[in-house]
């Protein structure tokens, strides 16, 4: 990778967010806690969840990762409180095409993730981008769950 290059994929806006994750106090009695790990980069992503009426209501997360995964995890941190599991998974489905079909954006409220768009042609970054949302979906489906046993 050359230094352009470097400096195209760590935007100052990227590095913002990375800087600034929201919501990283892990909870102290989760529904549910998710732990996703990206096997090419070691990047790891443990995320809490409390739900009610099918919305997040508490969120933790502990966010072990480079600075685009910290710069999506400060996003999902930033809008991720009301939100429910087919947004949450809207969301995954949108950035996962973004970054390997050349798909749009994220919609609201995710739809600051677009800041990752120059990552496209760093695929072995895309595990580590992918993380929160990822942990995030399964804990909400595992939350359900134990609400529904």
């Amino acid at each position: 990778m050359s230094d352009a290059d470097l400096i195209k994929l760590y935007s100052g806006r990227i590095l913002a967010l990375a800087t600034d994750i929201p919501l990283t106090d892990r909870l102290e009695a989760p529904q549910a806690t998710v732990k996703k790990r990206s096997p090419l980069c070691g990047s790891t992503v443990t995320v809490d969840v409390v739900m009610e009426d099918g919305r997040i209501t508490g969120f933790g997360q502990d966010v072990k990762a480079c600075a685009l995964g910290q710069a999506s995890a400060s996003v999902v941190g930033a809008s991720i409180i009301g939100r429910t599991r087919a947004e949450v998974e809207q969301a995954r489905d949108d950035l996962k095409a973004m970054l390997k079909s050349d798909g749009p954006a994220p919609g609201a409220p995710f739809g600051d993730l677009e800041v990752l768009i120059p990552a496209r042609d760093y695929k072995n970054r895309h595990a580590s981008i992918m993380l929160t949302l990822e942990a995030t979906a399964e804990a909400m489906a595992e939350a359900e769950k134990a609400a529904c046993a």
